[in-house]
């Protein structure tokens, strides 16, 4: 059965917003929210055994400016939980797709009740370069430029999900976001764009899941609603899924010149003033060696590892653990 994924992607279309190949890696203008795209991909079953992801097999109810009909209804009224996924760097469009679908997809395995989830997605145009070692610097850095840039763009999605998880939550369902690896870089720009802009406290999020953050390690305690700072002003909770094992970081590490947040985590993240346990959670993912683990892999293991999907799956649901 084909797996749904609403999205909104700020990718200048060079053709039919139906057409695949239409999704360039340039970026529309940060002043026009109505070049903005949305719509609807569905993306035939991954293999989780083999952890390959799937692939696109039709793009229907494009739209600009705001979500189609068809992803209004459903994403209001999903009869289950809502995930919002923002991708990291070296994604393609399609990559993009197929990753916020593969990521469903476990979560609705996982057995955790509460983990089922309707999925909508940000996707920002990366490059979508081959990630190897060692990273090419040019590409993972026009890629955080674009990430960068897409604020304005991210705020106006935020805007538009509002109505539609509220109309969830008054129906009993949570709404989780998934930002991964650069997506907290375009998280980050979002979130200043939304309060820059004059908008106040909002729960976007029940659960924000900030996984193997490629942003700075101050950035959730940085002064005046800078970076992901306001983050908790819009999620109820915050949970940081780091790793010292990370190679991937280790290389934006050098790249930066900063510490990143998924590395230790957040500067003084054992603060209980400025990270009240009542809102943050720290899931130190550094042990974990239950998947495949190589260069690429060990940045991937939100998805890879069975212990942090578990973790994951049950922080989506609402169910906050110690990580084991």
């Amino acid at each position: 059965m084909p797996i749904t994924v609403h999205f909104a992607t700020n990718r200048a279309l060079t053709g039919p917003g139906d057409v695949l190949a239409s999704y360039s890696a340039d970026i529309v203008p940060p002043t026009d929210p109505a070049a903005i795209t949305y719509a609807t991909a569905f993306v035939n079953d991954a293999d989780l055994t083999g952890d390959t992801v799937g692939a696109v097999t039709a793009i229907q109810n494009v739209s600009r400016g705001g979500f189609p009909p068809e992803a209004i209804g459903d994403l209001s009224d999903p009869g289950r939980n809502l995930l919002v996924f923002i991708h990291g760097f070296a994604n393609s469009f399609e990559d993009a797709i197929t990753r916020a679908a593969f990521n469903t997809q476990w979560l609705s395995g996982s057995n955790v009740p509460g983990a089922d989830t309707a999925v909508v997605a940000f996707i920002w145009p990366s490059l979508g370069r081959v990630l190897s070692f060692p990273i090419p610097t040019a590409d993972y850095q026009t890629d955080q430029v674009m990430a960068g840039q897409s604020g304005p763009h991210l705020m106006s999605f935020f805007a538009n999900l509002l109505p539609l998880a509220q109309a969830a939550r008054a129906k009993g369902r949570r709404t989780a976001l998934v930002a991964h690896s650069m997506g907290n870089w375009a998280l980050q720009a979002g979130l200043e764009s939304w309060f820059a802009h004059g908008n106040g406290p909002a729960t976007l999020f029940d659960e924000a899941i900030l996984a193997a953050a490629d942003e700075r390690s101050d950035s959730l305690s940085f002064p005046r609603l800078g970076r992901l700072s306001g983050l908790s002003r819009v999620a109820s909770h915050v949970s940081v899924y780091f790793s010292l094992s990370d190679r991937v970081l280790d290389v934006s590490r050098i790249i930066n010149g900063t510490e990143r947040l998924g590395q230790r985590g957040p500067d003084k993240g054992s603060d209980p003033t400025l990270f009240p346990p009542s809102i943050y959670r720290m899931a130190d993912c550094t042990a974990f060696r239950d998947f495949d683990f190589n260069f690429a892999n060990s940045h991937q293991y939100y998805r890879r590892s069975p212990g942090v999907r578990d973790d994951i799956a049950a922080a989506v649901a609402g169910i906050r653990r110690p990580v084991a």
